[in-house]
Parts: structure tokens; C-alpha cells; sequence
């Protein structure tokens, strides 16, 4: 995230937008989640207060996980019944069942630390997406996803607001 990007926003949406809505809209998008909504957040970037950032970014990655978890097979169903849709589909469920070792083995664990643990290719929603599509029960699922953010939430705190905030500062 850079800052021509955050300044992009600033302008364009009439400066009528806050920074806390900024940080909470880059943490629903997927890949960059939560751990963009603090990097972005923190000292470096937008200068938001850890106390505001940290409940902002968490609920903000939080809101699309149901709607994977209990929408997601369904939709992969009716794309794959297409003919244009069906290659990505097919694409999408691949890539993710390439990851799933771990969440099948583990369940509730394997799922907390493959979303907890900021790493490329792990977070919230694929981990969403393959706790679906490996057949892992919502009541399961989702709370594990949600300690997952918190962890996640904790390490990139510490990135963002320690590590990145002294060299920034």
C-alpha cells in the first residue's frame, strides 16, 4: 500500500472519507485483509491509533467470512453448471485445496494457524474457502477463523506499529 494510493482516496472520495474507513474497506478486500488494513494503519502510512486501527481492521475482516463459509459451495456449484465461469472455479478450488493439508489434518488448529500466521497465500478468506470446501462444519469453522484473526491481528500489530512505527517514526 502506498501513499500515492492513500492520498488517491483522500482526493477522489472528496476527503469526506476517514482513514478508519479506508483501513476497514483494505481489510475486507481479499489478499490484503487484515494485515494490510494495519499496515496501512500504522505509523508509516495513515498514522491511525492502534486502539482505533486494531477493532477497525478485525471487524472489517470479519464481515465477508459467513457468507464464504455458508454461500461459497453453493455459488462454486451453480458457476461450475457455466461454461466461461467454470475454468476459474475449477482454478480457484485447485489453488486452495493446495493448501488444505494442514486444515483437513488439524481442523479448529490447523485452520487458527493457517489464518493467524501472517504468510502469502494464508488468511482469512482462503482460509474460509477451504474450510468449505473440505467440508469443515460453520460452528467449527468460523470460530477458529475468528482467533485466527486475532492472532494475526496481534503479530501484525507488533509489525506495524513496533517494528515498522521505530523505523518510521
Amino acid at each position: 500500500m502506498s501513499e500515492a494510493l492513500i492520498s488517491w482516496f483522500m482526493t477522489n472520495l472528496g476527503g469526506k472519507v476517514g482513514k478508519e474507513a479506508i483501513i476497514f474497506i483494505i481489510s475486507m478486500v481479499p489478499i490484503l485483509e487484515l494485515r494490510g488494513g494495519l499496515l496501512a494503519a500504522g505509523p508509516a502510512l495513515l498514522n491511525v491509533p492502534m486502539w482505533t486501527a486494531i477493532p477497525v481492521c478485525i471487524i472489517g475482516n470479519l464481515i465477508p467470512i459467513p457468507f464464504i463459509l455458508l454461500l461459497i459451495t453453493p455459488i462454486f456449484n451453480w458457476m461450475k453448471g457455466t461454461k466461461h465461469l467454470k475454468p476459474f472455479v475449477e482454478r480457484m478450488e485447485a489453488r486452495a485445496m493446495k493448501k488444505s493439508d494442514q486444515i483437513e489434518k488439524y481442523e479448529f488448529w490447523g485452520l487458527l494457524l493457517f489464518v493467524g500466521i501472517p504468510l502469502p497465500g494464508t488468511g482469512a478468506w482462503t482460509g474460509a474457502l477451504i474450510a468449505s470446501l473440505v467440508g469443515v462444519k460453520f460452528r467449527k469453522a468460523f470460530p477458529a477463523i475468528i482467533c485466527g484473526v486475532l492472532l494475526a491481528s496481534v503479530i501484525m500489530t507488533i509489525l506495524s506499529y513496533t517494528v515498522l512505527g521505530t523505523i518510521f517514526a
